[in-house]
């Protein structure tokens, strides 16, 4: 069943008037279409120019795209005219037109995953008169099933651009974060004072225990926030969103120290990989693990996960608490491993 849970036009630009004489340029309209996770979504595209010929007419060209800032990363999702239709990438075989009338050039999206959020263009070609019209897709996880956390990576706090914070959460196992789960995580305790990006491009940050550093202690808890920002010039720290594991975490016994090779190894010699942090925070969060042995991970960090706080591990609050990026040739750490389901 087709999930659309909200449209909301934005903006509408009609260049000319649709009963002038001549050619007429393109008619630009933007709606966005927000989705559940997992769902199936439909994002609109109707013929808007009256008095044109329908899609049944030989000739009329349909074509969405998934646009980017740069153009050269746009990538192709749907091409039909006439009788001939094909979707592309990661997009084939989920993606469909809709044809409900013939003026309706809708396509239906089935499965969506947090990669599908993004703008869309629908381009309707008739020889003479094009529809250029967008869509921006926001989807939008279950809220309750996952965890928010903070990353920067090894080279040190604010040095990722939008583009690299997307990559770093996916390498994480995790997703870069939505505005409505990061407000979340804040009513669940979060509290942090490294502003960092979410999937909206905004950079926000949350508050939980108001003080001077972090927006000042005069202001309340909440989300601190510096709108949007250029996504390639840039640069902060990120918020990812990781959910259930499909899979087991756990602290690899070992009757030595290890260094980052051997760690790796080590998993590998179990039937596993090396754990993510995405793995560790939904372990500790979702599945309540508690181990107080610092553990090397997949991105050269060491952690390791309370969540009963206690003397020597973390005695004030239950935390992934984070050791650093050491060298990876020191032997001082064991490693937590991750074995996915079959």
């Amino acid at each position: 069943m087709t999930s659309l849970l909200c449209i909301t036009i934005i903006c509408l630009t009609l260049a000319g008037s649709a009963y002038s004489q001549g050619t007429n340029p393109p008619s630009h309209l933007t709606v966005k279409v927000i989705a559940d996770l997992g769902a199936n979504v439909t994002l609109p595209c109707r013929l808007m120019n009256k008095g044109t010929p329908s899609f049944g007419h030989i000739g009329i060209r349909v074509k969405w795209s998934k646009v980017e800032d740069d153009e050269a990363l746009n990538e192709d999702v749907l091409l039909s005219m006439g009788f001939h239709k094909n979707s592309y990438g990661s997009f084939e075989g989920r993606v469909f037109l809709e044809e409900q009338d013939s003026e309706d050039a809708s396509i239906t999206i089935t499965d969506v995953s947090m990669d599908d959020m993004g703008t869309y263009r629908c381009e309707i070609i008739n020889g003479m008169v094009d529809n250029v019209q967008e869509v921006v897709l926001e989807v939008l996880g279950d809220l309750t099933d996952g965890v928010v956390f903070p990353y920067h990576p090894p080279m040190g706090r604010y040095k990722m651009t939008f583009d690299k914070a997307v990559q770093i959460c996916l390498d994480q196992d995790a997703v870069i974060a939505s505005p409505e789960q990061l407000f979340h995580a804040l009513k669940g305790g979060l509290d942090w004072c490294n502003a960092g990006w979410l999937s909206d491009a905004t950079v926000q940050y949350p508050i939980n225990i108001p003080r001077e550093p972090c927006g000042g202690s005069n202001n309340g808890p909440g989300l601190r926030t510096y709108g949007h920002q250029d996504r390639k010039i840039k640069n902060y720290d990120v918020f990812c969103h990781s959910s259930a594991l499909k899979g087991r975490f756990y602290w690899l016994v070992q009757p030595d120290r290890l260094t980052f090779d051997e760690a790796m190894q080590a998993c590998l010699n179990d039937g596993a990989e090396i754990a993510k942090v995405g793995h560790m925070y939904a372990a500790w969060k979702l599945e309540a693990y508690d181990r107080c042995d610092a553990g090397w991970l997949a991105d050269g960090s060491v952690r390791y996960p309370i969540s009963r706080p206690r003397k020597n591990c973390s005695p004030t609050e239950a935390a992934v608490r984070l050791i650093g990026f050491p060298d990876k040739m020191q032997k001082s750490y064991g490693v937590y491993c991750y074995k996915a389901e079959q």
